[in-house]
């Protein structure tokens, strides 16, 4: 009997699909609540990863609306405005998370990035040089 009931747990756990990453396309507020970033599909496939794109400022920059990215490694991307620029890169779904890349136009420098859902409004987004990481938690936005 005992045996039967090891099996069938064996079986029933063997059946389970692996926990999925949690959906996090839509908007969000950051940490700073300076602005929003859109998160959907990179492209038209609906396998494709996700993306997230500075959409709106919260509070306006110094220099108003027509930012550049000024602070960007690469001199020949320095004339890019922020709206509208990629900030979370190819994230693919991984288990319970989504890793991928963030850019960071402060400091110009792109980090590798994992992003989950905590609960149903908020985002967790870690971005990590090295060993070292930052996390930020994210508010959704209607």
């Amino acid at each position: 009997m005992m045996r039967c009931v090891m099996i069938a747990a064996a079986l029933l756990a063997a059946a389970a699909p692996a926990q999925a990453a949690e959906p996090i396309a839509g908007r969000w507020m950051t940490q700073e609540q300076d602005a929003v970033i859109a998160i959907k599909r990179c492209g038209a496939k609906a396998k494709a990863a996700l993306c997230g794109t500075l959409e709106k400022f919260l509070v306006l920059p110094a220099g108003g609306t027509d930012q550049r990215d000024v602070n960007n490694a690469d001199p020949a991307k320095r004339e890019r405005r922020l709206l509208g620029l990629p900030i979370l890169l190819s994230l693919t779904e991984d288990k319970d998370l989504w890793r991928g890349e963030i850019y960071d136009p402060k400091s110009g420098r792109t980090y590798t990035s994992e992003v989950r859902r905590k609960g149903a409004g908020a985002l967790e987004v870690k971005g990590c040089f090295g060993p070292l990481c930052r996390t930020q938690e994210w508010k959704k936005v209607s």
